[in-house]
């Protein structure tokens, strides 16, 4: 396939003309991404360093997954947008691959992004090389049974390798493996490992290896029982535990529960960050007794190097825990029930870097059956970008509760933004749904297209003019948005999500919409679950921006009735609302000539309104109809904000409850529970007989 950027781009001046044998020299292979035909082509020895013959690779990358283990491939697809995001001109990455006998092998890239006159990215051109050579020349010469650490200086190699993996290191786990790793601290001979983190007073253990060496008792110990761990915490000095005999002298009470590794010596090594102990750590070898000074001083070292790993990797999660939590509260505690719509909404943070995001959705009822959905994502990721989008979330609720057109909502939350001062810009979509017709209204300021799902599972991309992203707009005096309209018919589902789940390294913003239509269409009809695959995806491809989701699905024309329709709202701890709920139930069941199966209805439905009331922190909303198809009906609905389903209980001790679900099941001829919005409705059917 022709290089469509060919003819705008040129390799950098210092490029060979003929790469291929200065670069098999350096054991280097290189490659050539075609960014806008997806081709990744590469030469014979970039075959070679991903074990990958000729014929089994068709030119994608894809392909490539065959070899490179998910986790890296994200972090590397990541870095790669990022660095397209950016503008940069370059990137290096260290990552691991699998070759062809399972075996992991560390191997390093540079790429060189080429962009044309526009500053599109078109081409990457790079290298790729095998970076664990020296390591794989320290194993083969390594002799297990006459290691000696200061007689070999290639023992420092191992610890400088150890280091450069953990420089890669973000969340605790991410250390342990790197240090339980085949290419980990086993390089340095140890036949088990043992590591602890200070809480509290108390050292819990977070690795130990290998199976089966974990002694009991020592998940959690304080600091001044008699563990080896113990010890260095308390003193922050190593201890070098040189034979047999010292080891079950000093620590009787550990020393019989690690008989069977046939341990011959250890070391414990304290983990100090900034002179104070943040854990510790065990060596333990089976094939060697003391330690030279050599041995120690690059034991510490490593010490040193895990500890600061640790803290590090310590920090991230701490971050991005306090950044998960901040952006939850800022986006809706609760999606309000709309009557005549399923809405299901996700978000998922990023999962590359700690920064706190700026994407959110809202869900507005308005008055007249109208609802308004709101997606949008505020330029950067920090806590600034959150407190605009938390700021932009209730001024543009507040707009459209007020009862302004779609258009005057989104220029006025632009104007409020321009006057932030504030050097953000947002891209949002407000779509407006009259649920009676399936009139939808929808303003785009900067944000992708909306997609409708039918029915049938097609699915199609709803273009809709529109305008410059908010705060923009106000600046440049382009408030004017056009208005775009879509019919949603009943069955129909509106789905609103972020950039996030659209855009991919090297690819068009345009094939990432036809992606995503894809697999809307592939996926499941109802909302909830569909809602659950997307954010799978976001989930399983990572990246470093956040995914925000809002799906709403008008539901199809109710069932036909007769003989009217009553409703009652319940408030929580509001007995009179109960007394006058009940007093509708009878009275509507003796209107309705279903007298015979009066009893039952009001205990089923007082059963249910209860539910409602004791196990949610809402009102409840009792609706009773009278339903004629094939037979008559009596139906009784109870609605409340909570999603979570009933279940059935044991009865309690007292025998007085735990029996509500087997009295709705015993007593009424179907029940179930249907989904509204962000709570539930509990409903059952009692058949009676024809009136005359």
């Amino acid at each position: 396939m022709a290089d469509r950027g060919a003819s705008a781009l040129s390799l950098p001046d210092d490029w060979p003309a003929h790469p291929d044998p200065i670069l098999a020299l350096n054991q280097m292979g290189s490659f050539d991404w075609d960014l806008d035909t997806g081709l990744f082509h590469m030469d014979a020895q970039a075959h070679e360093v991903f074990d990958m013959r000729p014929e089994e690779y068709d030119g994608r990358p894809e392909t490539l997954n065959l070899r490179v283990p998910p986790a890296e491939g994200r972090r590397l697809d990541s870095l790669v947008a990022q660095a397209i995001k950016d503008g940069s001109e370059n990137y290096g990455a260290y990552f691991r691959l699998r070759r062809r006998d399972g075996t992991l092998r560390w191997t390093h890239t540079q790429g060189c992004i080429r962009r044309d006159a526009t500053g599109r990215p078109r081409r990457i051109i790079g290298i790729v090389r095998d970076a664990t050579r020296e390591l794989n020349e320290y194993a083969a010469r390594r002799d297990q049974t006459a290691w000696n650490l200061a007689a070999r200086r290639d023992q420092t190699n191992v610890v400088q390798l150890i280091t450069a993996a953990l420089a890669n290191a973000r969340t605790v786990q991410d250390v342990i493996d790197v240090l339980k790793d085949t290419h980990g601290v086993t390089h340095l001979g140890a036949t088990s490992l043992v590591m602890g983190l200070l809480e509290a007073g108390r050292i819990r253990l977070v690795a130990e290896g290998p199976a089966g060496s974990f002694v009991p008792g020592t998940l959690v110990t304080r600091i001044d029982e008699p563990y080896p761990m113990s010890e260095v915490v308390r003193t922050l000095a190593p201890r070098f535990i040189e034979s047999p005999e010292e080891f079950a002298e000093s620590y009787p009470i550990l020393w019989p529960h690690i008989t069977d590794l046939d341990i011959t010596s250890a070391a414990y090594l304290p983990l100090i960050v900034q002179a104070r102990p943040i854990g510790a750590m065990g060596l333990l070898y089976g094939d060697r007794r003391g330690f030279t000074t050599e041995e120690r001083n690059i034991l510490v070292a490593l010490g040193s190097s895990i500890a600061q790993s640790l803290q590090r990797a310590m920090f991230y999660e701490q971050e991005k825990d306090l950044a998960g939590g901040l952006q939850q509260a800022m986006l809706p505690r609760t999606i309000p029930s709309v009557r005549g719509a399923d809405v299901a909404v996700r978000y998922r943070s990023a999962s590359v870097g700690r920064d706190i995001g700026g994407d959110w959705y809202d869900l507005i009822p308005l008055p007249g059956g109208r609802v308004g959905a709101v997606i949008g994502d505020v330029q950067g990721h920090d806590t600034h970008a959150a407190a605009v989008m938390g700021q932009l979330r209730i001024v543009l609720r507040a707009y459209a509760a007020e009862g302004h057109t779609p258009a005057t909502v989104m220029a006025r939350a632009s104007v409020f933004l321009h006057e932030l001062d504030t050097d953000r810009f947002a891209t949002c979509l407000y779509a407006e749904a009259d649920l009676a017709t399936g009139v939808v209204q929808v303003v785009r300021a900067g944000h992708i297209d909306p997609l409708i799902r039918a029915p049938d599972g097609s699915c199609r991309r709803a273009p809709v003019e529109g305008g410059l992203p908010l705060g923009l707009s106000a600046e440049f005096g382009r408030l004017a948005y056009p208005v775009g309209t879509i019919e949603l018919d009943p069955g129909h589902t509106l789905i609103l999500c972020t950039d996030g789940l659209v855009e991919q390294p090297g690819a068009d913003l345009d094939d990432g919409m036809q992606v995503l239509t894809a697999l809307v269409a592939s996926g499941p009809q109802d909302v909830w679950k569909l809602a659950d695959l997307l954010s799978e995806v976001a989930e399983e491809r990572g990246g470093d921006d956040d995914v925000a989701l809002l799906l709403l699905r008008r539901r199809g024309a109710e069932a036909p009735q007769s003989g009217g329709r009553l409703q009652q709202h319940v408030a929580p701890g509001d007995p009179e609302a109960l007394s006058q709920a009940r007093h509708m139930t009878r009275a509507a069941v003796r209107a309705w000539g279903a007298a015979d199966r009066a009893d039952e209805v009001e205990l089923v439905a007082d059963e249910l309104i209860t539910n409602a009331l004791m196990h949610t922190e809402g009102a409840a909303i009792v609706t009773l109809r009278v339903i004629s198809d094939t037979d008559r009906r009596l139906r009784v609905e109870v609605e409340d904000s909570s999603s979570a389903l009933p279940r059935r209980r044991e009865a309690g001790d007292s025998g007085v409850s735990g029996r509500g679900l087997l009295l709705v099941d015993v007593l009424t001829d179907v029940w179930g529970v249907e989904a509204r919005g962000g709570g539930k409705c509990v409903w059952c059917e009692f058949v009676v007989p024809d009136r005359d």
